[in-house]
């Protein structure tokens, strides 16, 4: 059971679709424009803000699992 819940989270993510990550007034001043690029930018901005606290996150992350594996010295002579 738990394997079949696993394998279906696992294609739900394979398959979602992409997202906008524009707020609801922003999106409603910005669709007001002919060219979109104004929005597209702003968009890709959000996007890229939001990235940069995961790299992070996986950062310490990774730090720790590297400590944690390391082996430890014994104090002999």
């Amino acid at each position: 059971m738990k394997t079949k819940i696993i394998c279906i989270l696992i294609l739900f993510l394979m398959l979602s679709t992409s997202a906008e990550a524009q707020c609801a007034m922003c999106r409603a001043v910005l669709e007001s424009e002919e060219g979109q690029e104004t929005a597209k930018g702003i968009n890709n901005g959000i996007v890229y803000l939001m990235i940069i606290p995961y790299i992070l996150i996986g950062g310490v992350g990774y730090l720790i699992y590297r400590n944690k594996k390391k082996p430890k010295r014994s104090k002999g002579l």
